[in-house]
């Protein structure tokens, strides 16, 4: 359904801190694409597994803002990824949020395996992994 995120960043070298050690444990490995608009403003670009994740300085000027409500899942294929994304991102400027990782019943969509931190410009990242 989705080709590509973006969400802004106020500190371009450590949103490239955080989300290269992050997307590691989801197999994304080396450094993301790093593109200069022709505004000027930084962009990076990691694709991985047919989807992009992009960081950008805001093009407008204004500070970068996380989306209220909004939240970025992303899937992971074990309950020890889950884990291990939430730990890394808590090792790299992340903060733990809700509640602690681990077995969530998701009712008709079945156990879940879920962890959720904000990113160092506060936006919502949430680990996944259901069972089948």
């Amino acid at each position: 359904m989705f080709n590509h995120i973006v969400i802004g960043s106020n500190d371009i070298e450590r949103s490239r801190q955080f989300y290269t050690a992050v997307l590691g444990t989801l197999g994304f490995a080396g450094e993301p694409l790093r593109n200069t608009a022709g505004s000027g403003h930084i962009r990076l670009f990691y694709r991985h597994a047919g989807g992009t994740l992009c960081i950008s300085q805001p093009i407008n000027d204004e500070p970068a803002t996380c989306a209220n409500g909004g939240t970025i899942g992303f899937k992971c294929s074990s309950p020890e990824q889950v884990q291990q994304f939430h730990d890394v991102a808590v090792a790299h400027g992340g903060r733990s949020i809700e509640d602690p990782p681990g077995e969530r019943d998701g009712g008709a969509l079945g156990t879940m395996h879920l962890s959720y931190v904000r990113d160092p410009d506060g936006n919502k990242l949430c680990a996944i992994y259901r069972q089948a």
